[in-house]
C-alpha cells in the first residue's frame, strides 16, 4: 500500500483544504472497500442523481437515512427476530448491521427516499443558489449611462 503526503499541498496552497481532505478521504476509504450492501448511483436529470441501494431482508424502521456535515449516511439495523429457533440449511440473504456514507457536494440536497421491492431509492438534487449561477450583464453605452448620472444629480438636488 503506498501512503501520500499532503503536507506540502497544505503549506503552499490556500483555500483547497477541501479539496485535500476528500483526497485523504478517498484514500482511507480505498483501504477499507465495502462491498456490502451494493448500490447504484445514477443521473436522472441534469442535476439529479439517485443511490439505489440493494437491502433485502430489511423493513422501513430496520433502515435510517440521515444528513450528517456533507455527507448521506444510510444505516440499517435488523431486529432480533427467533434467530435462534431457525435452522438454516443455506444462508445466502445477507442482513446484518451496515453504516454506508457518501459525500455529498456543495449544494447537493436530499429530497427524497423510498423503499420498494427490496431496493432504497434515495433522490438527490443540485441546487446551485442565485447567487452562484452565472447572469448576463448589460453592458451601457458611456453616453446613457452619463445621463443617468445627470437626471440622479438633478433628483437629488
Amino acid at each position: 500500500m503506498r501512503s501520500y503526503d499532503f503536507a506540502p499541498l497544505y503549506r503552499a496552497t490556500v483555500g483547497f483544504d477541501q479539496m485535500a481532505d476528500l483526497m485523504d478521504r478517498v484514500l482511507a476509504n480505498d483501504v477499507q472497500s465495502q462491498t456490502y450492501p451494493p448500490y447504484n448511483i445514477e443521473k436522472t436529470a441534469e442535476d439529479a442523481y439517485r443511490i439505489s441501494i440493494a437491502v433485502a431482508g430489511f423493513a422501513d424502521e430496520d433502515l435510517s437515512v440521515e444528513v450528517k456535515d456533507q455527507a448521506l449516511v444510510v444505516s440499517a439495523r435488523k431486529a432480533d427476530e427467533d434467530e435462534q429457533e431457525r435452522a438454516y440449511l443455506h444462508r445466502g440473504i445477507a442482513t446484518r448491521a451496515f453504516e454506508r456514507r457518501f459525500h455529498l457536494a456543495d449544494h447537493v440536497k436530499v429530497v427524497g427516499a423510498s423503499h420498494e421491492n427490496g431496493m432504497l431509492h434515495i433522490d438527490l438534487e443540485r441546487e446551485i443558489p442565485e447567487a452562484l449561477k452565472p447572469r448576463r450583464i448589460e453592458i451601457a453605452n458611456g453616453t446613457k449611462a452619463i445621463e443617468k448620472d445627470v437626471v440622479d444629480a438633478k433628483a437629488v438636488n
